[in-house]
């Protein structure tokens, strides 16, 4: 028997598993048509996901970002004293609210603060609402209140008779609800600032 005859027979190694060999089904015909009705289901949701991030942009930014819509502007056209309780003083502030957009400004609330003569006044809240039609305006009335801190301030700012008569005021804001008429969005609102001069009453 020669050398040769007794050495065993070569054998092709096995694939390992995990290996990268290519698997018989994944090419074909089978294959494709599974990819060609899966493409429309991805699209639909690329596209849902899209519109759900663009709305939240047009929440988010309230209805500054719609076409069509403007910042009110909002001035105190009138002052008078209520009824107080304890070391607080009552006011309220008689607002105009105009609407300079194409759309009506609907709102079912209201808060602000009012600075007068450099200082913090008074603040107040108004949770009854309304429309300002587009290209129109509304006069709402606002209560505010004056703490005697505040009171003591103003007193202090005025002892020296530097100012007469009207008063500098700053008066900041934010209209709540939805920015369309018949329309309530959640978490939407309008902010405005204005500035002018007004008479505190005795």
């Amino acid at each position: 028997m020669s050398p040769s005859d007794a050495m065993p027979p070569k054998t092709e190694p096995r694939a390992l598993r995990g290996s990268s060999a290519p698997h018989p089904a994944a090419d074909g015909p089978a294959c494709d048509a599974r990819r060609q009705a899966l493409r429309p289901l991805g699209a639909g949701l690329l596209a849902g996901l899209c519109a759900a991030a663009a709305g939240s942009s047009l929440l988010l930014g309230g209805c500054a970002s719609l076409p069509g819509m403007e910042p009110p502007r909002v001035h105190i056209v009138g002052v008078e004293r209520l009824r107080g309780e304890g070391l607080e003083l009552r006011l309220a502030l008689k607002l105009r609210v105009q609407n300079m957009g194409s759309m009506p400004l609907t709102f079912d609330g209201l808060a602000l603060d009012l600075d007068v003569n450099g200082r913090r006044l008074a603040s107040g809240v108004l949770s009854e609402g309304g429309t300002v039609p587009r290209y129109g305006e509304l006069v709402v009335t606002v209560p505010v209140t004056v703490s005697a801190t505040a009171a003591v301030r103003q007193m202090l700012g005025l002892v020296d008779g530097s100012a007469q008569g009207e008063l500098p005021y700053v008066l900041r804001g934010r209209l709540s609800g939805g920015p369309v008429a018949g329309m309530s969005v959640v978490g939407a609102g309008v902010s405005f600032t204005s500035e002018g001069s007004l008479k505190l009453p005795r």
